[in-house]
Parts: C-alpha cells; sequence; structure tokens
C-alpha cells in the first residue's frame, strides 16, 4: 500500500450466514459505487476499488455470524444518483431499508445518503458529501 493512500483503516470485516447469497448480494449492491471483489477464499471476499477494504465472511471460529448494534459500515458514494443506484440495488436484492435516500439535515447540510439492512441484518450506509453545500455553508459568509 502506498503513503499516498488515503485512508484511515486497513478493512472492516463482517460475517454471514448465508456466505454465498451475501457474495452474490454485495457483488450487485457494491458496483452502483464503484467498488468491486478483488480476492476470494474459501468463506471469504473482500471489496474495494484499489485494496481491500471490507471484507464479507463465515466467522473464522464457526459460531453463527451476528450483528452488531450501533455498528454500521458506511461506503462512499460519487453523487447522490450513486446513493439512490445504491439503496435501489440493495432493495431488489433483498436488502430491508432503513432510511431511504435523502438529505440528513443533522448530520451537516452536505450530507445525503441511505441505510439498509443486509441479508443477514448488517445495517450498511451509502453516503455522499456535497462539496459545494459544504462551502456554502462556511461560517462568516
Amino acid at each position: 500500500m502506498s503513503d499516498d493512500n488515503p485512508s484511515a483503516i486497513s478493512h472492516v470485516s463482517i460475517g454471514s450466514n448465508r456466505f454465498e447469497s451475501a457474495r452474490d448480494f454485495y457483488d450487485a449492491v457494491l458496483a452502483t459505487l464503484g467498488v468491486r471483489r478483488l480476492m476470494e477464499h474459501s468463506g471469504a471476499a473482500a471489496y474495494g476499488k484499489v485494496y481491500p477494504e471490507f471484507w464479507l465472511q463465515t466467522p473464522i471460529d464457526g459460531a453463527p455470524a451476528s450483528v452488531g448494534n450501533g455498528s454500521h459500515v458506511g461506503f462512499l458514494a460519487a453523487s447522490r444518483a450513486q446513493v439512490d443506484a445504491f439503496y435501489a440495488a440493495a432493495v431488489a436484492a433483498g436488502a430491508r431499508g432503513d432510511g431511504p435516500p435523502g438529505p440528513r439535515p443533522h448530520y451537516g447540510a452536505p450530507y445525503y445518503g441511505c441505510f439498509v439492512r443486509d441479508l443477514d441484518g448488517h445495517k450498511i450506509e451509502a453516503s455522499f458529501w456535497d462539496e459545494a453545500l459544504a462551502s456554502a455553508a462556511t461560517p462568516g459568509d
């Protein structure tokens, strides 16, 4: 990994109790954001644009996967249209909506995003930060 990688986190992993279906789900949904499957091992798949940053796997300890209360994975979108496409693809692939695409003023004027629950119940998000709105909201204008 080069020193100019803007990521602060190496990767995030979530467990699945239905790996093949979940892998197909993430193949379809993350493609809306330009993210693709970069690696796969038995019971594990890694996604990213350049580096494997998001892993889907069957739990290594053999116990059932569980969903974390208060945790979610947020994916970056390049536009509002990508957020909308992410939500539509996720729901079409079997996700449960947990907050449709739209602004969330309490997150800041530039925020536009959505939330869904994947096939295992994990909360995932796609969000776009509109720099034009961020500039317009600068104090002292």
